[in-house]
This record gives C-alpha cells, sequence and structure tokens, in this order.
C-alpha cells in the first residue's frame, strides 16, 4: 500500500485568494461515466468559473473559445447537464448544484468506485469515439 506524502512542498495547493473552485469527487465516481466528455469538460470549467454559491454566467461564445469546442457542443453540453441534474440554467446564469446522495429513485447509488484514472481513461476513450463518429 502506497503511503501518502507530500511530494512538492513549495507547490501544496492552497485555496484560491480570489473566487472558489473545488469539485466533489463524487463527481468522478457516479456522474462522469454516464455523461459525453464534453459535458464533462463543461463541468469542470464551470466549477472552475462559479462562486461559492456555484453560479457563473459565461456567455456560449466565451465558454466555447476557452474550451477550444463549437459554440453548438457548449449547447449540447449544457442539455445534458441540465437533464442530468448537475446544473441549472436560467440565460445568462448557471448553478452548479450539489450532488445528490441517493439517485432518482431515491436508492443509495451503488457500485464500486473507480479510480479516478479509470475514469477519466474511459471518458478519453469515449471521447475518442465520440470524435471520431
Amino acid at each position: 500500500m502506497t503511503t501518502k506524502r507530500i511530494l512538492r512542498p513549495d507547490r501544496v495547493r492552497r485555496p484560491p485568494e480570489e473566487g472558489f473552485s473545488w469539485v466533489d469527487r463524487r463527481f468522478l465516481r457516479d456522474h462522469a461515466p454516464e455523461i459525453s466528455s464534453p459535458a464533462v469538460l463543461l463541468y469542470f470549467f464551470l466549477c472552475a468559473v462559479s462562486d461559492q454559491h456555484g453560479l457563473s454566467y459565461w456567455g456560449d461564445d466565451s465558454t466555447a473559445a476557452r474550451l477550444h469546442v463549437p459554440v453548438s457542443a457548449v449547447a449540447r453540453a449544457r442539455e445534458e447537464l441540465v437533464q442530468s441534474r448537475l446544473v441549472a440554467y436560467e440565460r445568462p446564469l448557471y448553478q452548479v448544484l450539489s450532488l445528490p446522495a441517493v439517485d432518482d429513485a431515491g436508492l443509495p447509488r451503488g457500485g464500486e468506485p473507480g479510480t479516478i484514472a479509470s475514469v477519466l481513461g474511459e471518458l478519453g476513450a469515449r471521447w475518442a469515439e465520440e470524435r471520431s463518429s
């Protein structure tokens, strides 16, 4: 078993002096495998730019430019996040929502948690598959 230790004490992450940004790690385990790669990318972006209430108001053009994706991809990813109940959207305002402790049927989420590497590997494979289609 690997023992955790700080590898670079001079580079320990600290909360930002301005803004507020974090991602609940349950997102990777419970939600990322169920949505498209562009939706995962948009979710991470919205988490990074949101305030302490999960609010932000980036426009589609600016978001697409920052993410290097077409504006239409932002719109599709946003709709997917809204449908998945991960984000609320009322133009121009986004709110990243808290993650539910249970699924929509009221049942605890099941399954074994995957490693970040396995989840990101699966997302990368899906992204490549989606791009080749």
